[in-house]
């Protein structure tokens, strides 16, 4: 750990080797947003402008940065937020992603359309995995999902809320994303340039939407990408959030609320947790920041339920401005996915190491001995 800290003491130093290190389309799927990039830029701003008073003269103390969340105690408040098509990224990062959470106890939750089956991810993820529920249009394929998630040993079901539409994302377009890739001039071009990434595609093949594979005959990539189309979301509702809870065993955390009114309504409709988030600018690229939506969210249900948090999260210090805002729980994706491009498999764990270096740290900085502290430290919203 000590050496990698040296290298890669922040995000943003696995951010720029992870640039080197995969092809041009599978860089501007990770890091793009939508439209200008403006909702992406909006919550890095509003991060930044949060600050904290330092209490200090408070003798020596090692902050305690455990927390438990939904009956199960985690090393720190910090998860690895889905992502779609993981193993385009880095080939075989679902593997990675869901070993540092066992190895560090933090939450790991899979996508949907992660490039993973939830077979292979629960049970490496022992006991820290979530599973995010991109809506199925059809019932039964929705039942089945949940079911194997849960004999897969996920713990907490995220429904996601923020993606009523297909977006955009001009950027992907320019740079020709297609699923599943077209092996042309270009991309082959690409790929050369960065071996590493090439060889680690031969070791575990294309990425490939597993989860989904049983639910369509001659499950090839090309008939997989029109399936999760024409099947996967759009048609998220109130009522169809209660059809959810009635087939779920376990916590039901709604992601990519906004709005306090549709945090209320969730809760009435059997949501046990709000995540804040606006889907990391990667949706409406006008969307109000996400850190700028919680207080209001925070009083309306805050004080019934717990409220997470995503979106723009890039170091320890944002992970405290978070806390210090309300949130009880910090989730980040991109981040994760920036150490595992950089490093390979041991990347997820270094990302996580970095974010609670930085919590840490921040943490004794202020004179906050527990989590429950950080919020009396923050002085700005601005």
């Amino acid at each position: 750990m000590a050496a990698l800290m040296d290298r890669y003491p922040a995000i943003s130093d696995l951010e720029a080797r992870a640039k080197k290190r995969v092809p041009h389309f599978a860089w501007e799927y990770l890091a793009s947003g939508t439209g200008a990039d403006q909702a992406v830029e909006r919550n890095n701003e509003a991060l930044r402008a949060i600050t904290l008073t330092p209490q200090l003269l408070k003798g020596k103390f090692d902050p305690e940065i455990s927390t438990t969340l939904f009956g199960i105690e985690y090393a720190a408040p910090i998860g690895i937020a889905p992502i779609g098509l993981t193993g385009l990224i880095w080939p075989g990062a679902d593997a990675a992603l869901a070993t540092a959470a066992a190895d560090r106890r933090i939450p790991y939750c899979m996508s949907t359309v992660s490039t993973t089956s939830p077979e292979d991810a629960g049970p490496a993820s022992k006991g820290m995995g979530w599973f995010q529920l991109y809506p199925p249009r059809e019932k039964g394929m929705r039942t089945d999902l949940i079911e194997r998630a849960q004999k897969a040993g996920f713990t907490t079901l995220v429904v996601t809320a923020d993606v009523p539409a297909r977006s955009r994302r001009e950027r992907q377009v320019k740079a020709r994303i297609r699923v599943p890739p077209v092996i042309g001039p270009k991309l082959i071009a690409q790929a050369a340039i960065h071996p590493a990434w090439s060889m680690g595609v031969l070791r575990n093949g294309l990425p490939r939407f597993r989860a989904l594979e049983k639910y369509i005959d001659k499950a090839t990539m090309r008939n997989i990408a029109g399936f999760v189309g024409a099947s996967l979301g759009g048609t998220l509702s109130y009522d169809y959030l209660a059809e959810v809870r009635s087939e779920w065993r376990g916590p039901i955390v709604v992601k990519g609320i906004l709005n306090a009114d549709d945090a209320e309504r969730c809760l009435d409709h059997g949501a046990d947790a709000i995540q804040v988030s606006n889907h990391g600018g990667r949706q409406l690229d006008g969307a109000v920041a996400a850190i700028d939506a919680l207080p209001a969210i925070l009083d309306r249900v805050g004080s019934r339920v717990p409220v997470l948090f995503d979106s723009g999260i890039r170091s320890g210090l944002d992970v405290a401005r978070a806390l210090a805002v309300g949130a009880d729980f910090v989730f980040c994706g991109r981040a994760f996915l920036f150490g595992v491009a950089a490093l390979g498999a041991p990347g997820a764990g270094h990302a996580s190491d970095v974010l609670v270096d930085g919590l840490t740290n921040v943490m004794a900085q202020t004179g906050c001995r527990q989590l429950a502290d950080l919020p009396l430290r923050l002085t700005n919203t601005s």
